[in-house]
């Protein structure tokens, strides 16, 4: 997969393609019906598939504090489009710059113009340009006179429940781990590179791998037990926790700590998959450290047992 980085690393090598548009957070399996579709269009046509997508995302651009909790960062995401074998990426930076174009001009001058988009899928709730002018009826209107086909999935529902990020980040706010990845069509699970913590855990008994989220907000909190990716070669039972330790002085932003189960290892720098697969507990402030550690300990049990590690 070939990722194209902002606007000014387009050059007229990267034109005429089958493309979607979209957040594709989580990249479920609403977002996979549509990329499935593109990417049979794109063999029929003898095109490159295209995904555009934005960083940040445009309500994280607009409204920070209200944006809701991410289910994928960047890189998972990429990863993600990378395994369903879409052939380029191109991540747009949301702005100034993007959030002041006109519909008009993202339609003609990028779409057109600087991609030749021959066929385009869009979500049936597609809104596009400077104050969400543009719309699915506007991209038919202009564009296909002009040579661009613009197609419209219906929304992907299973059992009747329409497959939404809006509708897993609820299954994950309520503990639900099962439905939320029956909707993603995986595990639900966050990537990030280990980094050095206060190592207070060592000290008791418990040392925890350190994973900054690196979301404005965090679709789960509390304590679970998680399968850690990425240090050998078969994943390793462990308990995480989501939150701010707030025994411990508390903390500005959430942090991601896990204690994988007899192991002993510095693995710092390490990129790490947490993988989630059941919810233990809600956090909770402590009177004193060694309440703390006693119920730690009573975690780390209930996680061997439920993952089956003796």
């Amino acid at each position: 997969m070939y990722l194209i980085r902002g606007l000014h690393n387009l050059d007229s090598a990267h034109r005429g393609y089958v493309a979607s548009i979209g957040n594709f957070d989580g990249v479920h399996l609403g977002h996979q019906a549509v990329l499935s579709a593109m990417q049979q269009k794109s063999q029929l046509y003898g095109l490159p598939s295209l995904v555009i997508t934005f960083e940040p995302q445009p309500q994280e651009y607009f409204r920070p504090a209200e944006a809701p909790a991410r289910l994928t960062r960047v890189r998972e995401k990429l990863q993600q489009l990378k395994k369903l074998g879409i052939h380029r990426v191109l991540l747009l930076k949301f702005g100034r710059e993007l959030a002041q174009m006109s519909a008009s001009q993202f339609l003609h001058d990028l779409l057109i113009k600087k991609l030749a988009i021959k066929h385009l899928y869009v979500g049936d709730d597609f809104r596009f340009g400077q104050q969400r002018q543009g719309n699915f009826d506007m991209l038919q209107q202009q564009g296909e006179p002009l040579g661009l086909e613009v197609a419209s999935l219906p929304s992907f529902a299973m059992d009747g429940e329409r497959v939404s990020s809006t509708a897993i980040r609820a299954a994950l706010a309520a503990g639900n781990l099962q439905h939320a990845a029956r909707l993603l069509g995986r595990p639900f699970s966050i990537c990030g590179r280990v980094i050095h913590g206060h190592k207070r855990g060592r000290s008791i008994g418990f040392p925890t791998l350190n994973i900054p989220l690196q979301r404005l907000h965090s679709p789960l909190q509390g304590v679970f037990a998680v399968y850690v990716e990425g240090l050998t070669d078969t994943p390793l039972a462990a308990v995480a926790n989501i939150g701010k330790r707030p025994t411990l002085a508390g903390e500005h932003q959430l942090l991601l700590e896990v204690h994988v189960f007899d192991f002993n290892r510095q693995v710092y720098g390490k990129q790490v998959s947490v993988r989630f697969a059941h919810r233990l507990r809600d956090e909770i402030k402590f009177a004193s450290f060694d309440e703390l550690r006693q119920q730690i300990e009573q975690d780390a049990q209930q996680a061997r047992s439920l993952l089956k590690i003796y």
